[in-house]
């Protein structure tokens, strides 16, 4: 049997030295090496989309790829792909870097200078482990082998321009059509999912950020299951708390939802902390939230370049959403489009301040009418980011079972408030 080896090395000529060795390891074919972190995972979402069998048995990451650290990637990789053996290459082989490897998932360590006899010894050890582990999922085993969940995040380009209110009725949308649904306060200092939804709790994204190994009975003692079906893990009541959550811990947290949920939905808010970076940089789809007004636009272009300087989103991979939207405002979708250089959401969302004021204050979001052409909106754009499934023999209307008349897919027609 030929086992596959995809390297994951940034520095292009350490991926040829890597690459070439592995050529000359028996019964071995390397295929072409990613440079990144990003890389890594999306390549290996695609193949698993296709077939447990389209992945590579192993994965080799050296020390220095990014912008992920490479235990980080290597957690995720383990988490989301389990059918696949992960090797570090160090130049740190002490038992503490060995350690923590283990513990983040690898199946291996092989020390530089790369060693032939060391390398072969490690790629057969952890093939064979791949191929029993693959065995045992062919036999109707649990383990999740799937490429995860869909990961959605909501940023806000400044405080107040709809973000949380967005989450949630995306979040919803997703629900209603039948896809297990995760909403996640990310907004750690500030966030107002549970004042939105009138929920009293407990327990918050913090019980989850010293976990290291977060299992499903960890996670579902975090989580609190909304009267919508919805499931909420919420920011804490103490906002100074927020700081526990660290941008490791969130990705450890995105990932174990990612593994348990089809629909992940981050309310991220307007202020970036290192956890909701690493939420927006992890995610399938990453929104900004603006209003057609200067100082927010501003906010938004100014936001955009900043995650493009951290390497955290790429503008081309984030969908500004404009909110409050008038027909006879001077600023419109097409020129916040070329100011922001982002793709915009086709649908954009009306203002409606007396629709929402009720239920806002009222802490029922979730019980919004359907009449409401915000919800409508809303529900629309889920629609369009493609987060809801239309059930069978109704898709020529796009509703969603449970709410009826409140979703189109097609856009709506726009509403002043």
């Amino acid at each position: 049997m030929t086992t596959r080896i995809l390297p994951t090395v940034g520095d292009p000529d350490a991926a040829r030295s890597i690459t070439t060795l592995l050529s000359q390891l028996p019964d071995t074919e390397p295929v072409a090496p990613v440079v990144d972190s990003t890389q890594l995972i999306d390549t290996l979402a695609r193949l698993a989309a296709e077939s447990v069998d389209e992945l590579p048995e192993i994965v080799v990451v050296h020390e220095r790829i990014g912008p992920v650290p490479a235990l980080e990637l290597i957690r995720e990789v383990a988490l989301r792909f389990p059918a696949v053996g992960v090797i570090l290459i160090t130049s740190d082989a002490s038992p503490g870097l060995f350690s923590a490897a283990m513990d983040s998932g690898a199946r291996g360590l092989v020390a530089l200078p790369l060693s032939y006899e060391e390398l072969v010894s490690r790629v057969q050890a952890v093939a064979q482990w791949s191929v029993g582990v693959r065995r045992h999922l062919g036999h109707g085993g649990d383990v999740f082998t799937g490429a995860g969940g869909r990961v959605v995040t909501v940023s806000g380009a400044k405080g107040g321009v709809g973000a949380t209110l967005t989450a949630i009725q995306l979040a919803l949308a997703a629900q209603a059509s039948g896809r297990g649904t995760a909403l996640v306060d990310m907004d750690l200092q500030s966030g107002d999912v549970a004042s939105f939804l009138d929920v009293q709790f407990r327990r918050s994204v913090v019980d989850l950020a010293a976990i290291t190994d977060i299992s499903p009975r960890v996670l579902a003692d975090a989580i609190f299951r909304h009267d919508s079906g919805l499931a909420l893990l919420l920011a804490p009541g103490e906002g100074e708390r927020g700081e526990e959550v660290t941008d490791r811990a969130a990705r450890q947290i995105v990932s174990a939802l990612r593994s348990r949920y089809e629909i992940v939905v981050l309310d991220c808010g307007a202020q970036m902390s290192g956890a909701s970076a690493a939420a927006v940089e992890m995610a399938d789809t990453a929104l900004l939230l603006t209003t057609p007004d200067v100082v927010a636009v501003r906010a938004a272009k100014r936001t955009v370049r900043m995650w493009d300087r951290l390497q955290i989103r790429k503008a081309e991979e984030t969908t500004v959403v404009v909110n409050r939207h008038t027909r006879s405002t001077e600023i419109q979708p097409p020129l916040i489009h070329k100011i922001t250089g982002t793709p915009v959401a086709a649908t954009a969302i009306p203002a409606g301040f007396k629709e929402l004021q009720g239920a806002v204050d009222a802490g029922r979001i979730h019980e919004l009418e359907s009449k409401s052409t915000v919800k409508q909106a809303l529900w629309g754009l889920a629609g369009e980011l493609g987060i809801v499934k239309a059930p069978e023999g109704d898709r020529k209307g796009g509703r969603l079972r449970g709410d009826r008349g409140s979703v189109s897919f097609r856009r709506r027609r726009e509403a002043g408030g």
